[in-house]
């Protein structure tokens, strides 16, 4: 589990293929005396397995599955990516509830300038627009953000100076790639909503007219 504050801009130094998947070794800065094998990494949003270690980097297998889902089967050497340890127990909670499981890609739209900061525009991929709404949380290449509006398939987010600063998100080009995950309340309650009662499948699930009676809408 993480929390979206990125920690560390680390770069790409090598993705390797091999059988079923590939090996991504990561330079970075992080203090990786306190890192074993075996712990968690966030890369750009995708919760990886530390499988090798040196004074400054880390290596990480990535299955087949990951490098499908997600922007990661694109890496290259040099790139530069979001890094993140695993949430603690007692941590501050500075962002939101991220798993490390991306749901899709997504895509940039514009970069613009708005005051001392920036909005930034992305495409989501349409089997995401259910668990979505204006206000609520979004891991974008795993930094938690607020989403500002929603339209269509296309929703913005504000990144204040300090943000543009410690990540890659106003740096990317229209058009480039970018780990989605949706926030984990939202995949539940459509969930439960897809399980309607009788004739929908799901027996004695939600459906809007129960969350009516129950004042929840």
């Amino acid at each position: 589990m993480f929390t979206g504050l990125i920690e560390d801009l680390g770069r790409v130094e090598a993705i390797a293929p091999r059988p079923r998947g590939a090996r991504l070794t990561v330079m970075t800065s992080l203090p990786l005396s306190e890192v074993g094998l075996g712990d968690s990494i966030a890369v750009d949003g995708a919760c990886l397995t530390v499988v090798e270690l040196g004074s400054e980097r880390f290596a990480a297998d990535v299955s087949e599955e990951t490098l499908r889902r997600t922007a990661l089967g694109a890496a290259r050497a040099g790139q530069r990516v979001h890094l993140e340890r695993a949430l603690r127990l007692g941590d501050r909670l500075g962002g939101h509830l991220v798993q490390g499981h991306v749901d899709a890609v997504g895509r940039v739209l514009a970069v613009s300038r708005v005051g001392d900061g920036f909005e930034v525009r992305w495409e989501l991929p349409e089997q995401l627009l259910d668990t979505v709404v204006e206000k609520g949380s979004i891991a974008v290449d795993g930094v938690s953000l607020t989403i500002a509006s929603l339209s269509g398939a296309c929703i913005s987010a504000a990144i204040v100076p300090h943000t543009a600063a410690r990540t890659t998100l106003t740096s990317k080009a229209a058009g480039a790639a970018v780990n989605i995950e949706t926030d984990m309340i939202g995949k539940y309650v459509r969930r439960a909503l897809e399980r309607r009662g009788p004739g929908g499948g799901g027996g004695g699930g939600l459906d809007v007219e129960a969350l009516t009676r129950a004042g929840f809408m």
